[in-house]
């Protein structure tokens, strides 16, 4: 049984058991690393884009300005992208990071904008009636009405991040892309399979979870979509 076990990975078959039993401890190693680098692009760009939209939306003249160079910057090859940022990081995981936060800025800053710029004026002229700072108003008021773009944006932006950290394999800060690159190179199907499942499952389970955050803080949305489907029932 244990030579039947083997043999996928002498016949070099595309699903073998063995090499993830034999295989476990680089899988998740990559995987981790993976997750970091997506992870911390993520969360980098975010930082970033929100500042950048409110900029847009409160000073007119410059949101063309910041949209264009945003798509501009997602137009960019990402081995040309690579190259550009070499001289700045070297070969570190800081290379791999700066490019896919400048990549998710595109579609973080025009998400965000668009539902900034959704929330009803009569909403903030209400609260600012109230006697709302332009602070709490944005906090309290805008950012919560404007949270479904921003969500939507921020789960586009992290499975387009999961997919394109494998680039990252050419500076050997891929994570499961090293395995892919190595497992191309070698024609070792299992490796090349078995990594890219593994990818498209990250994907997934990040964009499953983002969309269960939303609906954790949105509870409104929720609320407002069981009538109307009662109705139409």
């Amino acid at each position: 049984m244990d030579m039947s076990a083997k043999s996928c990975l002498v016949a070099n078959d595309w699903i073998c058991g063995e090499y993830v039993r034999t295989r476990g401890q680089e899988l998740t190693d990559a995987t981790v690393q993976h997750l970091a680098i997506t992870a911390s692009a993520i969360a980098i760009a975010v930082a970033v884009a929100f500042p950048l939209a409110l900029l847009a939306r409160r000073w007119r003249p410059a949101a063309g300005s910041l949209l264009g160079l945003t798509t501009v910057l997602y137009t960019i090859p990402s081995l040309a992208m690579y190259a550009l940022l070499l001289p700045f990081f070297g070969l570190s995981m800081s290379v791999v990071v700066c490019g896919l936060v400048l990549y998710s800025l595109t579609v973080l800053v025009r998400n965000m904008l668009t539902g900034l710029r959704s929330v009803p004026a009569e909403v903030r002229e209400a609260a600012l009636g109230m006697g709302y700072g332009r602070g709490r108003l944005l906090l309290t008021v805008e950012l919560p009405l404007a949270l479904p773009a921003v969500m939507a944006g921020i789960r586009i932006a992290t499975v387009s991040a999961v997919s394109l950290t494998t680039v990252g394999a050419i500076v050997g800060h891929g994570g499961l892309g090293n395995l892919i690159y190595s497992g191309m190179q070698s024609y070792f199907k299992a490796e090349v399979l078995t990594a890219s499942v593994l990818c498209v499952l990250l994907a997934v389970t990040a964009d499953l979870l983002l969309l269960g955050v939303q609906r954790a803080l949105t509870p409104w949305s929720r609320a407002a979509a069981g009538p109307s489907k009662g109705a139409v029932a």
